[in-house]
């Protein structure tokens, strides 16, 4: 099935396909970390044997449904929102028009991660840990999409930071790095990598 998939797109059904890869992302959390790039060689697949974009369409509907439901799932299961966020980054990150990533996905991301930064999210590790995932995946082309977003996203970041009290110790390390890592022009020292790396294993 991924055989033909991948070398005559045209004969599979593209839009049940992209059904199935969105379910799954929504609920397989390692899958949703790699959804991105399979969607990817299915869009180019699609591009160059038909020069269609059914599979393209149909996912990013679907997408567009996830995200509007975005609070409902959020408040059923962490894990599912987790997944979703991590989906939508993962197709910003691999999906791209002449070489730069889809506009049309810019605000929703940003969405998803300012809704990361509130102080209820802060407080749960899942979620702080799935912030700086994302951050540390995307930030730089996010950035580059939008640095007033960015900022305004990393001050509210510094502030769970500095003012929030019921953070836990992982939570804060976790915000501390990230926010070390964009003042270091989205990369780490050595020294930083070590001493947050060190922390994160022991």
């Amino acid at each position: 099935m991924l055989l033909l998939l991948f070398s005559d797109p045209g004969s599979v059904d593209l839009e049940k396909v992209s059904n199935v890869i969105v379910d799954q992302s929504l609920e397989d959390q390692i899958f949703s970390r790699e959804a991105g790039r399979i969607c990817y060689t299915i869009v180019q697949a699609e591009a160059k044997q038909t020069n269609g974009n059914v599979f393209r369409r149909n996912l990013l509907n679907r997408l567009q449904q996830a995200f509007k439901a975005r609070e409902e799932t959020r408040k059923r299961s962490t894990q599912e929102w987790v997944c979703l966020v991590s989906f939508i980054c993962n197709i910003f990150d691999y999906l791209k028009v002449n070489n730069m990533p889809m506009m049309a996905l810019v605000q929703p991301v940003y969405d998803c991660l300012f809704r990361l930064a509130q102080s209820d999210a802060l407080q749960n590790e899942e979620e702080v840990d799935c912030l700086v995932l994302q951050l540390h995946r995307i930030g730089d082309q996010l950035e580059k999409m939008n640095m007033q977003l960015m900022d305004e996203l990393f001050n509210l970041l510094r502030d769970g930071f500095l003012l929030q009290e019921d953070l836990s110790s992982m939570g804060r390390l976790l915000l501390l790095e990230i926010l070390e890592f964009r003042a270091g022009g989205w990369s780490l020292s050595e020294t930083a990598q070590k001493y947050y790396y060190s922390e994160v294993t022991d």
